[in-house]
């Protein structure tokens, strides 16, 4: 498929992008705040959507921002640079996950992404559905010329998205503690790419 087809944008907000099922809705400062210090109530308000009953949680936070709220703060456009909640579009709203890039692209214009799916809602493609509409609108961005995703050779559920949405193993390197990490790069343009890790 068509990356520029995996998804369309809301016609009353253009920053959220629209998939088959799901409303893949921006993450705002305000809402890493709420997140961060907790606030369920206040998160789920912003998100216009019901929260998984784990969430906010430490871990999600770790993984997700993996930053001090201060660090976010200083520079929101840059570190939430296309991050996306994941909102099931049947029903009640209800967030089901979400796609993170880690920041705006580097240098180089490579962006990271990463992405995750509460665990009731695994299994059903919506990591693979969200990811692959992000990533799409990921590369459509000025001056972005690749997306890279990094898994683990054990680790099936996330190598299944990776490949489901055309990304390409790049390089591996050694993680300190999990074994061998895979790096998988899509570009804009199809080519190579070289990365420096």
């Amino acid at each position: 498929m068509d990356l520029a087809a995996r998804f369309t944008t809301h016609e009353a907000d253009p920053s959220v992008l629209v998939t088959e099922r799901l409303f893949l809705a921006p993450i705002t400062l305000p809402m890493v705040e709420a997140v961060m210090l907790g606030d369920r109530r206040r998160a789920e308000e912003l998100a216009r959507a019901r929260l998984p009953d784990a969430w906010p949680g430490q871990q999600l936070i770790h993984q997700g921002f993996g930053a001090s709220l201060e660090s976010v703060r200083d520079d929101p456009d840059r570190r939430l640079w296309g991050d996306r909640l994941m909102i099931a579009r049947d029903g009640e709203p209800r967030v089901v996950g979400s796609v993170i890039f880690h920041g705006r692209p580097d240098d180089g214009g490579i962006a990271e992404v990463g992405y995750g799916v509460e665990e009731s809602s695994r299994g059903f493609g919506f990591a693979t559905e969200a990811t692959g509409a992000c990533v799409a609108w990921a590369l459509a961005q000025p001056g972005v010329r690749g997306v890279i995703a990094t898994t683990f050779a054990w680790h099936r559920a996330s190598l299944r998205v990776i490949e489901k949405i055309g990304m390409c193993l790049a390089c591996s390197r050694e993680h300190p503690t999990l074994g061998e990490l895979l790096v998988f790069c899509i570009t804009t343009d199809g080519a190579p790419v070289t990365l420096d890790l």
